[in-house]
C-alpha cells in the first residue's frame, strides 16, 4: 500500500459477527477482517449477545484490518458503522456498563407486553406514526423488558444515569470516548426501528415513550445516516478518524447497491431476509404486512423512504442445521447436499423458530417441517431449507407490488448466501424474474463506507456511487409456470401447518 494513500473503513457490526473492512474510490474490498461473537439462549425464544464481548471484538477487527492491510489511522479518512438494527443495549452513562445483555432483534420475550400495549387499539396503534406494528421485533418494548425486569433500572432510567441505544449507538459512544464524552447518538434509519420515532418528523415520539415508561433522557440524539459526527478517540483503533456515517444494515446494503431512485430494490439474504423498496421522498404506508421505514438521510436533504418485508429465518436455517442437527459441518456444505436431490421431493421446512414475520406477523407460528414419507432424507431437508428463503422472498415481493403499484423487473441480491448458486437460480424460477447479484456481495459494509466517504467528500456526490456498482452474476428464470404454481401452493400449505404452535 502507498503510505499516502486515503480509504475509508467500515464496522458491520452484525448478529453473527462484527467486522470492519476497508474500501478505496471504487468500492472495491481493500481488506476485511471478521469475528464471531457468542450467542446467547437463556431460554426458548429469548436470544442475547453480550455487549462487552463486541466492543472489545469491535476494536480488535479494526486494529486486525489496518494491520494486515499495512495501513495505519492517517490512512483511514472516515469511517461509517453500520448494525443489526434492533437489538437492544442499556447501560450505565457514568461506568460504560451494560446492566443486561443485548436483547437480539429474534429475541420474543416481549409479546405480553405488546399485547397489552395493543389492547383495544390492535397492533397498528402506532403504524401510521411509526411504520411499524407492534411486535417483539422492535428495540422500544425490548428496552421497557429491561427497565422493568432489572433490579433498580426504572429509578436509575428517571434519575438519568442510565442510556439506551442499539448496536450502532453502543459503538459510537465507545468509539467516540465512551465515560470520557462520548457522543450519544443514533441515526434516522436504525431510529425508524425503535417504534418510538415519528416517521415524519424524525423526532422521538414523547406519547409512545410515555406509554411504554421510556425515560426520554435515555434515547440518543438523532442524525442523518450521511455526516460527520465526531472524532474517534485512542479508545479504539482508529483515532482521529471522523466517524462520517451510521446506517441500519438493511438500508446500508440498499445504499451499497444503489438503489437510490424510488422503485428499485434489493434482497439481503443474511441471519434473516431483508427486502427494502425505495419510495423516494414519502413514507408509502403499507396494507399488506410490510413495515415503512427511513431508507437513508444525507446531510440536510429530506429523508428517502423505503417499504421493508423482514424475514427472521433465512441463513440461521442452514446455521440450525449444522449446529443443533449436525447434517453439515459448514454452511457452505447445504448447497452441495442439496444439490443430490433432484427436487424437494414433496418436503417444505417453515423455519418460524420466532413467529413468521412480513408480511404474516403471525408470532403464534413455530418451525415445522412437512410433507415428510419414507423416500426424504438430508438432501430433501437441505434443499427445503434453502427453498425455504426463496418462497418467504416471494411472499414479501408479492405484497410489496401489492402496496406500491410497482412490478418487480430485476432483482437485486446481496449478503452471505448469495454465493449459493443452487439457491440463486431456484429464487429467479420462484419470482420468474433475473436475479443479479455485484462484484461485491457484502453491500452493507460497503454502503456504510459511501456514507462516512460521502460525509468528508472522498466520493462527491451519489453519481459515483452508481457508476461505481458492476454486476458479478445473473441467473434466468428456468422453472415451468405450472411448477413454479405447484410449489408455491405447496409452500402456503405447508405454512398453515405452522400457525397457534407458539
Amino acid at each position: 500500500m502507498k503510505s499516502d494513500a486515503q480509504y475509508v473503513a467500515a464496522i458491520d457490526q452484525g448478529t453473527t459477527s462484527t467486522r470492519a473492512m476497508i474500501f478505496d474510490r471504487k468500492g472495491s474490498v481493500v481488506m476485511s477482517e471478521q469475528v464471531e461473537h457468542r450467542q446467547i439462549f437463556p431460554r426458548a425464544g429469548w436470544v442475547e449477545h453480550d455487549p462487552m464481548e463486541i466492543w472489545r471484538n469491535t476494536r480488535r477487527v479494526a486494529a486486525a484490518a489496518l494491520a494486515a492491510a499495512q495501513l495505519h489511522p492517517g490512512n483511514i479518512v472516515a469511517c461509517g458503522i453500520t448494525n443489526q438494527r434492533e437489538t437492544t443495549v442499556v447501560w450505565d452513562r457514568h461506568t460504560g456498563t451494560p446492566i443486561h445483555n443485548a436483547i437480539v432483534w429474534q429475541d420474543t420475550r416481549t409479546d405480553a407486553l405488546c399485547e397489552e400495549l395493543a389492547g383495544e387499539h390492535g397492533v397498528d396503534r402506532y403504524r401510521e406514526r411509526t411504520g411499524l406494528p407492534l411486535s417483539t421485533y422492535f428495540a422500544g418494548p425490548k428496552v421497557a423488558w429491561i427497565l422493568d425486569n432489572v433490579e433498580g433500572a426504572r429509578d436509575r432510567a428517571e434519575a438519568g444515569d442510565l442510556l439506551f441505544g442499539t448496536m450502532d449507538s453502543w459503538l459510537a459512544w465507545n468509539m467516540t470516548g465512551g465515560v470520557d464524552g462520548g457522543l450519544h447518538v443514533t441515526d434516522v434509519t436504525n431510529a425508524s426501528r425503535t417504534m418510538l420515532m415519528d416517521l415524519h418528523t424524525l423526532q422521538w415520539d414523547p406519547e409512545i415513550c410515555a406509554d411504554l415508561r421510556i425515560p426520554v433522557s435515555m434515547l440518543p440524539e438523532i442524525r442523518s445516516s450521511s455526516g460527520v459526527i465526531g472524532s474517534l478517540r485512542t479508545s479504539g483503533s482508529l483515532p482521529d478518524v471522523p466517524l462520517g456515517g451510521i446506517l441500519g444494515d438493511q438500508q446500508a446494503a440498499m445504499f451499497g447497491q444503489a438503489c437510490l431512485e424510488p422503485g428499485e430494490a434489493k434482497n439481503t439474504y443474511g441471519t434473516g431476509n431483508f427486502l427494502l423498496l425505495n419510495t423516494g421522498t414519502e413514507a408509502v404506508l403499507s396494507k399488506h404486512g410490510l413495515l415503512s421505514t427511513v431508507c437513508y438521510r444525507l446531510g440536510d436533504e429530506p429523508a428517502r423512504y423505503a417499504l421493508e418485508g423482514s424475514i427472521a429465518v433465512t441463513g440461521s436455517l442452514v446455521q440450525w442445521l449444522r449446529d443443533n442437527l449436525g447434517i453439515i459441518d459448514t454452511a457452505a456444505q447445504v448447497e452441495e447436499l442439496a444439490r443430490r436431490a433432484d427436487d424437494n421431493g414433496g418436503v417444505y421446512f417453515v423455519p418460524a423458530f420466532s413467529g413468521l414475520f412480513a408480511p404474516r406477523w403471525r408470532p403464534d407460528a413455530r418451525g415445522v417441517i412437512v410433507g415428510l414419507t419414507r423416500f426424504a432424507d438430508r438432501t430433501h431437508i437441505a434443499r427445503a431449507v434453502l427453498e425455504a428463503s426463496a418462497y418467504q422472498t416471494r411472499e414479501v415481493i408479492e405484497a410489496m407490488q401489492a402496496d406500491s403499484g410497482v412490478h418487480l423487473q430485476t432483482l437485486k441480491v446481496d449478503g452471505g448466501m448469495v454465493v449459493n448458486e443452487l439457491l440463486m437460480q431456484f429464487q429467479s424460477d420462484i419470482l420468474d424474474v433475473p436475479v443479479v447479484r455485484p462484484v461485491v456481495n457484502e453491500t452493507t459494509a460497503l454502503g456504510a463506507a459511501y456514507a462516512a466517504g460521502l460525509a468528508v467528500g472522498y466520493w462527491s456526490s451519489t453519481d459515483e456511487i452508481r457508476d461505481n456498482w458492476a454486476r458479478g452474476g445473473r441467473w434466468e428464470p428456468r422453472m415451468s409456470e405450472s411448477d413454479r404454481t405447484r410449489l408455491f401452493e405447496g409452500w402456503n400449505r405447508a405454512v398453515t401447518h405452522s400457525f397457534d404452535l407458539a
